[in-house]
């Protein structure tokens, strides 16, 4: 029997999938658990691909027209009552503020004082308190639009957390938007899926389904919920963004009117939309190996790092100028708008445990230079999305002239990968049977990965999408837009019910 390849990171996905995800997060030291229950210390390379998400959407907004601004973390409780389905929604994950000091007790310990006439919420989202200020801010038409974002890190206290997936303090931005006609509204809603979906796709080159919730899976309060949906390596569903028209119940509910042309008072109409760190948790599952972590390139923290490999050199300072040469020349290349962003690792440890501890971190291309390669004037590469032992040797000048492209070419590499995962892991449906099989496991004691994405027509029976959920653990992840390819509309049957269907939807277990 053959012996298994050894991987940096154990267990493997086949092996033990959520244990696997965790080991790559340490790995690749992009957080840690905090001393706060459900918290994560998010370090400095997990920060740095957060920071690159965050620039690159910031710009993305900004170019759409929405400017940055921020409101309080406390919201009074009053405020979230004014929307009966909203405080619904979140009521169970609410962080409530009731006192505002700290005294000491009779054994020295400190116990809360000074009791607030009006508990606060820790902003769990900011729809009522940023109603707040549109109200005052909104007195004629010529107020709208308003389009701002704001980011900023959120509470929802959680029970089972998974550092990036879902913990009960989180990073995010929130997109809050006024408008004077619902039109307006409806394509704002529309227009900033799409940003989400073009940053997925071209940036974390994680392919997403557009598509919009059932009334079960919407947003509280929201009369449309739209999402991006991915598929990650155990076959699971990942929303990885949404973004909602709020037609004008949060208008009506916070009071935000206008004059319209005609002299005539109106409710305005509102939507949000919203990413989180999330996004950290999906770029980890659809591209991660079972040597760790895989960043795509625009968004990576380092493009290329340079290892020098010093052997027995009598000379090391020769050899570590020599890279800090390349290095300088690299960062004069730019890809993705921005220099080439390059590392020469000097630390003074094996070269074994150095070279896997950039694998695992997940940099793009490696790069070693020993007197060798001085001499042949020459750099031995590797890339991250080919197997470790795969290198090869190529020119200095020429690996200088031509890593834009190599790293162009990482990046659609991974999403073809991806892509190609997803078609493989995708099914249309016609009866319940084969359904159910899908999604069941061989082994109920201890699941191996299955299932995937399955294309069935539902009827659109509250009820019985309860059912499935119970049954399997299986949601309707989207009800697919227009204009994706393999996901045309096309009237049908719906196999648990018989009756009518107007299209198929997207079937899944997810996160």
């Amino acid at each position: 029997m053959a012996k298994a390849p050894q991987t940096a990171i154990s267990p493997t996905r086949q092996e033990n999938y959520p244990e696997w995800y965790q080991q790559v997060v340490r790995a690749a030291d992009l957080a840690e658990n905090s001393p706060v229950r459900g918290c994560m210390v998010i370090k400095p390379w997990g920060f740095a691909l957060w920071e690159n998400i965050q620039q690159s959407l910031d710009a993305m907004f900004k170019a759409t027209g929405h400017e940055n601004a921020y409101f309080p973390l406390f919201i009074p409780k009053s405020f979230l009552e004014k929307e009966a389905k909203h405080v619904e929604g979140f009521a169970k994950e609410c962080a409530v503020v009731t006192h505002h000091r700290l005294e000491a007790g009779p054994d020295g310990s400190l116990v809360p004082a000074g009791e607030l006439e009006e508990p606060l919420i820790v902003r769990p989202t900011s729809e009522t308190i940023i109603g707040a200020m549109y109200a005052k801010w909104v007195q004629s038409y010529r107020d709208l639009p308003i389009l701002i974002n704001q980011w900023a890190n959120v509470v929802r206290w959680e029970l089972r957390t998974r550092m990036f997936l879902r913990t009960t303090e989180f990073l995010w931005q929130e997109g809050h938007t006024a408008h004077a006609t619902e039109d307006e509204a409806v394509e704002e809603t529309i227009r900033m899926l799409g940003v989400y979906a073009d940053f997925a796709e071209n940036y974390m080159a994680m392919p997403v389904i557009r598509g919009r919730k059932t009334a079960g899976e919407r947003f509280p309060g929201a009369v449309d919920t739209l999402c991006i949906e991915a598929m990650m390596q155990d076959r699971k569903a990942l929303q990885a963004g949404t973004s909602h028209f709020l037609g004008q119940n949060f208008a009506k509910a916070s009071e935000i009117m206008f004059l319209d042309q005609n002299g005539q008072r109106q409710h305005a109409w509102t939507t949000s939309w919203g990413v989180s760190t999330r996004l950290v948790g999906g770029l980890i599952m659809t591209h991660s190996d079972d040597d760790g972590l895989m960043l795509p390139p625009r968004l990576a923290p380092r493009h290329i790092v340079i290892l020098p490999v010093l052997g027995k050199s009598e000379n090391p300072r020769e050899i570590f100028d020599w890279c800090q040469r390349l290095a300088q020349d690299l960062r004069s290349q730019r890809y993705g708008d921005q220099p080439i962003r390059v590392e020469v690792d000097q630390r003074d440890m094996r070269g074994g445990e150095k070279m896997w501890s950039w694998v695992k971190k997940g940099v793009p291309i490696r790069l070693e230079i020993g007197p060798r390669d001085i001499a042949e004037d020459s750099v031995f590469m590797a890339r991250r999305d080919k197997a470790h032992k795969d290198k090869s040797s190529m020119p200095r000048a020429e690996f200088i002239e031509k890593a834009p492209a190599l790293l162009a070419g990482i990046q659609d590499a991974m999403l073809s990968r991806a892509r190609q995962y997803r078609r493989e892991n995708t099914r249309s449906f016609d009866d319940r049977q084969s359904f159910y099989d899908y999604f069941t496991p061989k082994d109920k004691e201890k699941p191996e990965i299955h299932g995937g994405f399955a294309l069935a027509h539902f009827c659109g029976d509250a009820e019985l999408e309860d059912q499935i959920a119970r049954d399997l653990g299986v949601t309707v992840r989207c009800i697919p837009m227009p204009g994706q390819e393999g996901l045309e509309a096309e009237p049908g049957t719906c196999p648990f019910t018989g009756k009518p269907s107007k299209q198929r939807v997207v079937w899944a277990k997810a996160y």
